[in-house]
């Protein structure tokens, strides 16, 4: 079983980007042998109010059952709790934002306010600290990258929040797990397609270090090749059940109720 917990879905606004139709997904899933996907409506991210994108997410996901819809909120915008409690009727395995993308502040009062809720309603949030390498972006992506601090600042706000937080390098995850105190950190994931693998070994490393519990499978895809996050994990000198836990068994987790 592997589940990939970042995915997307739809237009990329600042070049051509192949593969982004819930049918080209699941062929590329097919492809790299990925049983399920967390996706995500892409073009939303970048309009004025994410909300509108997640009636078609929800719809397809209804459709094509491997592909789990994540939908997206921004705090800041009137009707954000009722696309919170769709979310947990739809049973959607987490929620997203992008407070970097939206305009507000990465550990603000609304966010604030949104990691409660997510605790409350016993669904994970999902971040994501960049979409791009800031080289290759175009000059009218200007949103900055999530800071590790807020990361930090938004575990601590609520002891029952679970966070995923995808796209972080192992500095990022350094910065973040180390200062964290255990019981923080058993409440942070972090999925593995912005992680170096081979020949820097930083995945290697940071399962060594911060636990193969704490990291779920992740390609980014389309915006990144898929094979790429299968091939880290072939080359990683891991056991069977680590490996399970990476690929399937900690996302299958995130998808129940806090534990």
């Amino acid at each position: 079983m592997r589940i990939d917990v970042n995915a997307f879905l739809g237009a990329y606004p600042f070049r051509r980007v192949p593969g982004t139709s819930p049918e080209q997904l699941l062929g590329a899933m097919d492809r790299t042998g990925v049983d399920e996907a967390w996706v995500t409506h892409l073009p939303g991210i970048f309009w004025r109010d994410p909300h509108e994108g997640n009636a078609w997410l929800l719809d397809t996901g209804g459709r094509h059952r491997r592909l789990r819809p994540v939908p997206a909120i921004q705090p800041e915008i009137a009707g954000w709790d009722e696309v919170l409690r769709v979310a947990v009727s739809a049973r959607a395995p987490a929620v997203r934002c992008d407070p970097t993308f939206h305009g507000i502040a990465p550990s603000g009062a609304a966010m604030r306010k949104l990691a409660a809720a997510c605790a409350a309603a016993g669904l994970p949030l999902m971040l994501a600290v960049r979409l791009e390498d800031g080289r290759q972006r175009h000059p009218n992506d200007a949103a900055g990258e999530l800071p590790a601090a807020a990361v930090r600042a938004l575990i601590r706000a609520d002891p029952a929040l679970r966070l995923v937080v995808t796209h972080a390098d192992r500095p990022f995850i350094e910065e973040v797990h180390f200062g964290s105190t255990p019981e923080e950190a058993r409440r942070l994931w972090w999925d593995v397609s912005w992680v170096w693998g081979p020949p820097e070994d930083h995945l290697q490393t940071l399962i060594g270090n911060v636990g193969s519990d704490r990291f779920v499978f992740g390609t980014g895809q389309p915006l990144r090749l898929p094979e790429n996050g299968v091939a880290k994990l072939d080359l990683l000198d891991l056991d069977e059940e680590a490996r399970a836990a990476i690929e399937s068994g900690n996302a299958g987790r995130l998808r129940g109720p806090a534990r």
